[in-house]
């Protein structure tokens, strides 16, 4: 733990340096650190360790007597690897992103594009800018929701700093249509899900396998996040991108994920071909021209309202209890429009 502190401590440094051109004082950074890190103390040998460590490592960090005291800043090395340099297709590209997204605007995340996007204008010749906006008129990004975490910037910083030093997070939580309660969890990533941010971690008062203990959980239900001084140690052979791969969308596994089998007429077979639902689905071909789809999904509501609306062109085929709750909703359907 004590490693990954220092570490966690070095990169703040580096981002106070970055912010100050005319650089810090000790105390200062000691000061910035306490407050960005939330820490309850800090020696100011410890911070001096660290820029020496920086400086052994061959970070351009200098030291200069002035009026104020020793300050420590970047050297004018630190200063040239940062030139930006970009083409007006990058441009275009960076710019797309920005608006696919937006729903994080008032988080970290959306800081930091913003910040880097007004660096490019700043140090881009205006013929690239000219060429670039020439082209964005032709180019939109639509269907995106009118959806923002500025509310929750507060909350998704505290969530982001447990994250990266490993802490214990007490949060309250609540899940639409119940009662909020307290629960503990240890964070282990963000995750970007249609425009919904979602936090990948387990429960903590879990005491059985991982995959039982992982749970997902959606930032909008956060009513509020406190970084604990407890840690722990995040699981070495834990991969985030298998386990979200297991699932046809974000729903976190009660159990392993099951193959469904999908029958889909050769009046829809076409749509989902050009649309697939998982880059890991099989496809059966049928004689008639349908097709039959098998996919992974951790539960059965990743796959009910993709079947539903294809209407009377898709029948899930297995597992018998998926056909049995479509059975019962298409029942409950019919006798309310009857």
């Amino acid at each position: 733990m004590a490693r990954n502190e220092q570490l966690i401590r070095q990169h703040k440094i580096l981002q106070i340096l970055e912010r100050y051109r005319f650089g810090r004082t000790l105390d200062e950074i000691r000061h910035e650190l306490v407050d960005d890190l939330g820490l309850t103390s800090l020696h100011q040998r410890t911070v001096r360790r660290d820029l020496e460590a920086l400086q052994a490592a061959g970070i351009d960090v200098d030291v200069h007597e002035e009026q104020r005291g020793r300050v420590w800043k970047f050297g004018p090395g630190v200063k040239g690897t940062h030139k930006i340099t970009a083409s007006a297709t990058e441009l275009i590209a960076l710019s797309l992103s920005r608006d696919l997204l937006y729903p994080l605007a008032g988080t970290p995340f959306w800081v930091g594009i913003e910040s880097f996007w007004s660096k490019l204008r700043d140090q881009l010749p205006e013929a690239v800018w000219s060429h670039y906006e020439k082209y964005r008129q032709a180019l939109f990004v639509r269907g995106m929701p009118a959806k923002s975490y500025r509310q929750q910037h507060g909350i998704l910083e505290t969530l982001h700093r447990c994250i990266q030093e490993h802490r214990v997070a007490e949060i309250e939580y609540q899940p639409i249509g119940k009662d909020a309660s307290r629960r503990e969890i240890e964070p282990y990533a963000v995750v970007f899900y249609q425009s919904s941010l979602y936090i990948i971690a387990a429960a903590a008062e879990i005491a059985e396998t991982e995959a039982d203990r992982i749970r997902h959980w959606k930032l909008d239900r956060f009513v509020k996040a406190t970084a604990l001084d407890r840690w722990f140690k995040r699981p070495e052979d834990f991969d985030l991108e298998q386990h979200l791969g297991q699932s046809l969308g974000i729903f976190s596994a009660a159990g392993p994920a099951r193959d469904f089998r999908i029958y889909i007429s050769s009046r829809a077979a076409p749509w989902v071909m050009e649309d697939p639902w998982h880059p890991n689905q099989s496809v059966e071909r049928l004689p008639d021209g349908g097709i039959i789809l098998t996919v992974r999904a951790a539960h059965e509501l990743e796959i009910i309202p993709r079947v539903l609306s294809l209407g009377n062109e898709a029948e899930i085929l297995s597992p018998a209890s998926c056909r049995q709750a479509v059975a019962e909703t298409i029942r409950s359907m019919a006798q309310r429009y009857q």
